[in-house]
Formats: structure tokens, C-alpha cells, sequence
């Protein structure tokens, strides 16, 4: 059962699941992701999302959403071992309430504080050529300045070969359909958990290459 409230044993290593959905295919692959992640022992998804922005100004939302997970933190960026971040495109870009969010974190980027710890990023648009890997190396800028560790999905994914729908090597994605109206297909579900389960099991080596100094 995925986690969507925090309280974790110290000895398990923890990975953000953090996205933005309108619609709700970025938050079925999120799901995915995070299935990945906690198929690997020892390690647990805290999925976490954003509130909307308005086009003026920053829009007023309350603070616990009235369904789905919490909305993310600093401290929840802070205490993570490794990050999923998804969302839809916009434009091929990533969209304005993950950006909103991203732009706060100059205290943890001055402090170093996700320098080293492995990241990975996904998204949805709605056609086959929406602006999918321009939207994944969109959200990887921001990571690269905080000193992340990028992972993408290698070709050793049968999947990435496969799939006519969504799948990229610099993220995980999805062919939503122009109403939303496409569930995730068999290639997509594998390469969203096989995205968070590398990102598992790379954040458990690095836990434990740190527990051996």
C-alpha cells in the first residue's frame, strides 16, 4: 500500500513521489512510480503534490486538498533520499504549479541540501508528439543546479523498445489522449515502475556506501 502520510522507520530509505495533475494522468503514473519504489525492500514512496497558481498571482488554497496526498514541503524535499517528479506539459514545459514550487527551494539549494541524491522526472501530454522530452529536460534543469544525480531508463527496459505509446529515455511518459481519456498502457505502467524502482535501489546503494564510511 502506498504511503501518502509520512512517519517512517529511519533505517527505510525514502523516496518523494512529487507531482502536478490537472486531469489525472500524471497522478495515475505517480501512482506507478511509486509502486516501483516500494517494490524494492527497505524502501518507501511519500507521494506528495502542489496546489494550482492562478495566471496574476499566487492562488490562496487550503492547506491539506480535500483528496489525494499533502501538498509537498521543504522539509519533505529536505528529508528525501531520492526524487520522482512528474508533470504535465505546458507547451513543452513543465507546468507553472511544479516551476512555483521548484523557485522556493533557493534555501535548500544554498545550503546543498539535495546535492547527491538521485532524481528522476515523468510526464503526460495528451498527443504522441505533445513535447514530452522537452518537458523531462525541462524539469531536469532545476535538479542539475541542485546537485542532483539524474537517472533516466536505460534500453535494458524492454519496454522503451517496445512501447508505441508513451516511454523516453530521459523520464517516463504517457499518451494521454486530447480529453484525458487514455488509461496508462501496459508499456507505460512498466517503464513508470521500472523508473521508480531504479531510483530505489539507487538511492539504497548510495544510503549504503554512506553507511560504510
Amino acid at each position: 500500500m502506498i504511503r501518502e502520510v509520512s512517519a517512517m522507520p529511519q533505517s527505510e530509505v525514502e523516496i518523494l513521489v512529487l507531482y502536478y495533475s490537472r486531469g489525472g494522468a500524471t497522478a495515475r503514473m505517480a501512482r506507478h512510480v511509486a509502486r516501483g519504489v516500494e517494490s524494492v525492500a527497505g524502501c518507501t514512496a511519500r507521494l506528495r503534490t502542489v496546489p494550482p497558481v492562478s495566471a496574476t498571482c499566487e492562488a490562496v488554497a487550503p492547506e491539506i486538498p480535500e483528496e489525494g496526498p499533502p501538498y509537498a514541503s521543504m522539509e519533505d524535499l529536505q528529508a528525501c533520499h531520492g526524487l520522482a517528479l512528474g508533470s504535465p506539459t505546458r507547451f513543452g514545459n513543465m507546468a507553472a504549479p511544479l516551476k512555483h514550487l521548484l523557485d522556493r527551494t533557493g534555501d535548500l539549494w544554498f545550503s546543498g541540501a539535495m546535492t547527491g541524491k538521485p532524481a528522476a522526472v515523468f510526464t503526460s501530454t495528451a498527443t504522441q508528439h505533445g513535447g514530452q522530452e522537452s518537458t523531462l529536460l525541462s524539469m531536469l534543469l532545476p535538479l542539475l543546479h541542485h546537485g542532483m544525480l539524474i537517472l533516466g531508463l536505460p534500453y535494458s527496459e524492454p519496454a522503451l523498445t517496445q512501447t508505441t505509446t508513451g516511454g523516453t529515455p530521459y523520464g517516463a511518459s504517457h499518451v494521454a489522449g486530447p480529453r484525458g481519456e487514455n488509461p496508462l498502457s501496459e508499456h507505460e505502467r512498466e517503464l513508470c515502475q521500472a523508473l521508480g524502482r531504479r531510483l530505489a535501489q539507487t538511492a539504497q546503494g548510495l544510503q549504503g556506501m554512506e553507511a560504510g564510511r
